[in-house]
C-alpha cells in the first residue's frame, strides 16, 4: 500500500531537510508513542534526512500490544472486545486531530474509520486467520500519520506498507528474497519524496502478511538499507546506545560506543535488550554501518556498530538469558549434537558433553526429534551469562575472571560460543541481579576508554610524548587511554582507532591534514570514546579561545595555556560554569611553576577548610636566571642578550621583562585561591623603558643598551644596603577583605628565602589561617621541558584517576 498525502505538501524545492546522504532512520514505538515524542522525531527527521532516504517506523507506543489484547479477547470471545478496540480507535484518532491540519485530519480519520470496520470484522469472524493481518495496523497507522506530517511541516513525503514489495520465505526463518523485494521497493519509490515504510510487517511467498517478531522493525531498518545499498542506518530509540549490560539492572553499565559487526550480532542473539537477534543479518555482505541513538535526547552521541580497528575490539559486555532449558541427552553428542544446534539455534551447547540450551518453548519440538533417535532426554530449568567481546574465547585472563567471578553460582559448565565472541556460562539457577551486578564488576571494571589529543607539538609537546609510552605502560590509572589526536596550529592528526605513542611524531609529520576550527569540533562533538581529554601545551590564545567549546561538549582540558584561566573575570566565570555544567575537568597545574605542586597546594588548603590570606614569590624562571645571575660584573644589556642566546628568554626578551607573563600567574593562583579578580587588578612594573616598548624586536635589540643604567643604579642601591634586587609577585588580602596585588622589582635583604635561588628556580610562599609565622614554600625549577612535561602527565594521572571512578546515570525511557 502507498499512500502520498495530496493537500497541503512542501514541494521538493521546498523541502526543510538539513542533510544530504543516503541513510535508513527507524524508529521504535517509545519514539512516536505521544504527539510530544513525534514533535522531536519530526525535527530529527529535519535535522538528520534528505528526500533520498528511508524512515522506518514501529507502531506507536502501546498500540502493538493493544492489538495483540484485542486479539486475545476476540479468541476468547470477551464481551470487552468493543470497549477496547474503541479506546484503541480513540487513541489513534487523536494522535491524528493534535498533529495534522484539519484536510489532512479529514482524510485519514476517514481511513481510520475504514480500517476500523475491517479489524472489527476480522476480529469477530475469523481473528486466528487474520491474526498477523490484524497486528498490521499498529505499523500501518504510524507510517500514515508520521508521512502526512512530514508532508506539512518538513518535504513530501509518501507513505509505503512494506507488504507490498518485501517477501520472506516464512514467518520462522524470515529469509529474505532480496532480489525480488529489491525490484519492487525501486518500482514504489518516488522521486525527491521521504518514504515513510512500515516496519515489522511483510509478506510471504504465498502472499499472506507475517510479522518478524516482537522488535522486528530493526530488522526491517537492516533489511531496507540492504536493499538499497545505504550508507548509515540509525535505530531511533529510548536509550542513547547500547551499553555493557542491560542499564535497567546494572546500574553501572558503560555505554559500548563503538562496536565490531560480530560483538553486536552476538549481543543481539544472546539477549541485549536493545539489539533484535536477527538485526544485522541483511548487513553482512555490505559496509553499511549501523547506530544506536536516543531520540529523547539526539545531541548525544550513541553507539556505531562496522568495521573497527583494536580499541573498540578491547570492549567487553555483560548479558543474561532466563526462563531457558538445559536439555540433556546422548543424542546431543558428536555430529547429532552440531545438528541440533543448528536445527533449534540453541542459545549454546557442547556434543563432547551432550547437551544444548534452547527457550522453553522449543521443548516439544526437541522431544519430537528426539523421540525418532529413541534416546532419553533430561530438561532443567536455566539460564545463561555470558561476557562478550571481540574474540574473547583466546584471552586467558578473561577466561580466567569470568572464572573466578562465578565461583559463588550454580554453574553447570562453560562453552565457548562457535563465534569465538562469548564465553557462557550455564546456570542451574535463575540469573539474579546481583549475580549480574557482580559478574559485570568483575569483568568490566577497568574498562572505562579515555581519547587523548594532544595539541601543541613544540618542545614540551614532544617531550610529553616521548614520555607517554612509559607512562601508559607503568600507571594503572592510564591503562585505557588511547592517544587519539595530534594537534599543531595548521595540521592535525585525527585516528579513532588510535595513534602508535611510539611513532606519534613520525605518524604525524606522514599523515597529518589541514584543519579549522569547525573540523575540528565536528571530530570533537562525536568522538567514540567514555571520555575524551585533551591537553593544551600551545601559547595560542586562539586556541583557548575554544575552552567554551570543548565545555559544551563534556570534553576535559588540560592546559599549560595560561589565557584562559588568566582571560577576564566575566570569560573565566562563563568557563566555570560551562566545565560544571557538562562535568567538564579542568586542570592547569603546569601554568604556574611547570611541575610544582603549586596548584595542588592551594587546592588542598581549600579542600582542608584553610583560608589563604597571602601568595608571593618568584615566578619567572627567565627573571629568576637574569636577576640571580646579575652581579654587575657584566651590563645588564649583555647578560640579557647572554640568556637569549641560551634560549632562556623569549625571543623578544621584552616578554619577560615587561611582568605581563608573572602578572597573569599570580591571577591564576589568585582565583585558583578563590578570590575574584581581574588581570587589571594586579598592578604590573614594566621593567622596559617607554621609549624602547614600541620598537620592533630588531631595533630593541640593537638599542638594549639603554636598559644598563636602570639595572646598574638598582643594584648599587641593594647592595649598598647589603640587599638584592628581584622581580617578585605578591597578592594578600587583610581582615576586612581588601586586596593587594603587584608584580615589581623589589630591593630584597640577602638572607630573605627569595634571595639565594638557584637560576631559573621559582619560589612560592603561601599564607593562610594555618601556615601565618612559618610560611608555606614551594621552591625548584619553574621551567623546562621535562618538569613541564612532568606536570602534564601528573594531571593527566589525575584527571583519569578521576574519571575512572566516575558513574554516568542511564536515562531510560522504556524499552521499546
Amino acid at each position: 500500500m502507498i499512500q502520498s498525502n495530496a493537500v497541503e505538501k512542501l514541494t521538493a524545492d521546498r523541502n526543510q531537510l538539513a542533510k544530504h546522504a543516503v541513510q535508513v532512520h527507524k524508529f521504535g514505538g517509545s519514539s512516536l508513542a505521544s504527539v510530544q515524542c513525534i514533535e522531536r522525531v519530526v525535527e530529527i527527521i529535519r535535522q538528520h534526512c534528505q528526500l533520498n532516504d528511508i524512515v522506518v517506523v514501529s507502531a506507536n507506543g502501546g498500540t502493538t500490544d493493544a492489538l495483540f489484547s484485542l486479539y486475545h479477547q476476540a479468541v476468547e470471545s470477551s464481551h470487552e472486545l468493543e470497549k477496547s478496540l474503541n479506546e484503541l480507535k480513540i487513541m489513534q484518532a487523536q494522535l491524528i486531530s493534535e498533529l495534522l491540519n484539519s484536510t489532512n485530519e479529514t482524510l485519514l480519520l476517514s481511513s481510520l474509520d475504514n480500517d476500523f470496520k475491517q479489524l472489527f470484522d476480522w476480529l469477530t469472524h475469523s481473528p486466528q486467520q487474520h491474526h498477523a493481518d490484524i497486528l498490521a495496523f499498529g505499523e500501518l497507522w504510524s507510517a500514515r500519520l508520521l508521512s502526512a506530517v512530514l508532508s506539512e511541516q518538513v518535504c513530501p513525503s509518501f507513505m509505503v506498507d512494506a507488504r507490498d514489495f518485501l517477501v520472506i520465505n516464512n514467518d520462522k526463518a524470515c529469509h529474505v528474497d532480496s532480489s525480488l523485494s529489491k525490484k519492487q521497493l525501486y518500482q514504489l519509490k518516488q522521486s525527491e519524496k521521504l518514504a515513510v515504510i512500515t516496519g515489522y510487517i511483510t509478506k510471504n511467498e504465498q502472499g499472506e502478511t507475517c510479522t518478524l517478531g516482537r522488535n522486528g522493525s530493526d530488522y526491517s531498518a537492516t533489511i531496507m538499507a540492504s536493499l538499497v545499498g545505504a550508507l548509515n542506518v540509525t535505530l531511533w530509540t529510548d536509550v542513547d546506545g547500547i551499553y555493557s549490560a542491560d542499564p535497567r539492572v546494572v546500574p553501572s553499565a558503560r555505554k559500548l560506543h563503538r562496536l565490531p559487526n560480530g560483538v553486536a550480532k552476538e549481543l543481539g542473539r544472546l539477549g541485549n535488550p536493545v539489539l533484535h537477534a536477527k538485526t544485522l543479518q541483511p548487513l553482512t555482505d555490505h559496509s553499511t554501518h549501523l547506530h544506536v541513538a536516543s531520540s529523547f535526547d539526539p545531541t548525544i552521541s550513541g553507539t556505531e556498530i562496522g568495521k573497527f580497528g583494536q580499541i573498540a575490539k578491547q570492549e567487553l559486555s555483560v548479558t543474561y538469558l532466563n526462563d531457558l532449558l538445559l536439555a540433556q541427552s546422548d543424542s546431543f553428542l558428536g555430529a547429532f549434537g552440531e545438528q541440533a544446534q543448528q536445527e533449534f539455534l540453541a542459545v549454546c551447547g557442547d556434543n563432547q558433553a551432550g547437551f544444548i540450551v534452547i527457550h522453553q518453548e522449543q521443548q516439544k519440538a526437541v522431544s519430537q526429534w528426539l523421540a525418532s533417535h529413541d534416546t532419553e532426554v533430561k530438561f532443567t530449568p536455566a539460564s545463561i551469562l555470558a561476557t562478550v567481546g571481540h574474540k574473547v574465547i583466546h584471552h586467558g585472563d578473561v577466561q580466567a575472571r569470568f572464572k573466578r567471578s562465578l565461583k559463588h553460582s550454580k554453574t553447570f559448565a562453560r562453552v565457548n560460543s562457535p563465534n569465538e565472541h562469548s564465553i557462557i556460562a550455564v546456570l542451574t539457577q535463575v540469573c539474579t541481579t546481583e549475580l549480574l551486578n557482580h559478574v559485570h564488576h568483575a569483568m568490566t571494571k577497568d574498562a572505562r576508554h579515555i581519547g587523548l589529543v594532544v595539541a601543541g607539538l613544540g618542545n614540551i609537546g614532544e617531550r610529553f610524548l616521548e614520555m607517554l609510552p612509559v607512562q601508559l605502560n607503568r600507571v594503572s590509572a592510564l591503562e585505557n587511554v588511547h592517544l587519539v589526536g595530534l594537534v599543531s596550529s595548521k595540521k592535525a592528526l585525527i585516528n579513532n582507532d588510535g595513534i602508535e605513542v611510539n611513532q606519534a611524531l613520525s605518524l604525524y609529520q606522514k599523515d597529518a591534514q589541514a584543519f579549522d576550527k569547525y573540523l575540528l569540533m565536528s571530530w570533537l562533538a562525536n568522538h567514540p570514546y567514555d571520555e575524551l581529554v585533551i591537553v593544551d601545551v600551545t601559547p595560542s590564545e586562539q586556541f583557548s579561545l575554544l575552552y567554551e567549546d570543548f565545555f559544551q561538549q563534556g570534553i576535559h582540558v588540560i592546559g599549560a595555556n595560561k589565557w584562559a584561566a588568566s582571560s577576564s573575570t566575566e570569560n573565566y566565570r562563563s568557563l566555570l560554569d560551562t566545565a560544571r555544567k557538562h562535568k567538564s575537568l579542568w586542570l592547569g597545574n603546569t601554568t604556574v611553576g611547570a611541575g610544582l605542586p603549586i596548584n595542588y597546594a592551594i587546592n588542598d588548603l581549600l579542600n582542608s577548610g584553610d583560608n589563604i590570606t597571602e601568595i608571593s614569590g618568584i615566578f619567572s624562571g627567565t627573571l629568576s636566571w637574569i636577576f640571580e645571575t646579575y652581579d654587575g660584573s657584566l651590563p645588564f644589556s649583555e647578560l640579557m642578550l647572554d640568556a637569549l642566546a641560551q634560549g632562556i628568554t623569549e625571543p623578544d626578551p621584552r616578554e619577560d621583562l615587561s611582568g605581563r607573563d608573572v602578572q597573569r600567574k599570580l591571577l591564576i593562583l589568585a582565583r585558583a585561591a578563590g578570590f575574584e579578580l581581574s588581570l587589571e587588578d594586579i598592578q604590573c612594573q614594566n621593567l622596559v623603558p617607554d621609549e624602547l616598548q614600541a620598537l620592533s624586536t630588531q631595533d630593541f635589540l640593537a638599542q638594549a643598551n639603554k636598559l644598563d643604567t636602570f639595572f646598574s643604579e638598582k643594584l648599587t642601591q641593594a647592595k649598598s644596603k647589603q640587599c638584592c634586587i628581584r622581580y617578585i609577585a605578591r597578592f594578600s588580602v587583610d581582615d576586612s577583605g581588601k586586596i593587594t596585588a603587584k608584580v615589581s622589582l623589589e630591593v630584597l635583604s640577602e638572607k630573605d628565602a627569595f634571595a639565594n635561588l638557584t637560576p631559573c628556580d621559582n619560589i612560592f610562599q603561601i599564607k593562610s589561617g594555618w601556615y601565618q609565622e612559618n610560611s608555606l614554600i614551594i621552591r625548584g625549577p619553574g621551567a623546562g621541558r621535562d618538569v613541564t612535561a612532568s606536570g602534564l602527565h601528573s594531571d593527566l594521572v589525575n584527571i583519569c584517576q578521576q574519571l575512572n571512578t566516575r558513574q554516568t546515570q542511564v536515562k531510560l525511557k522504556g524499552i521499546d
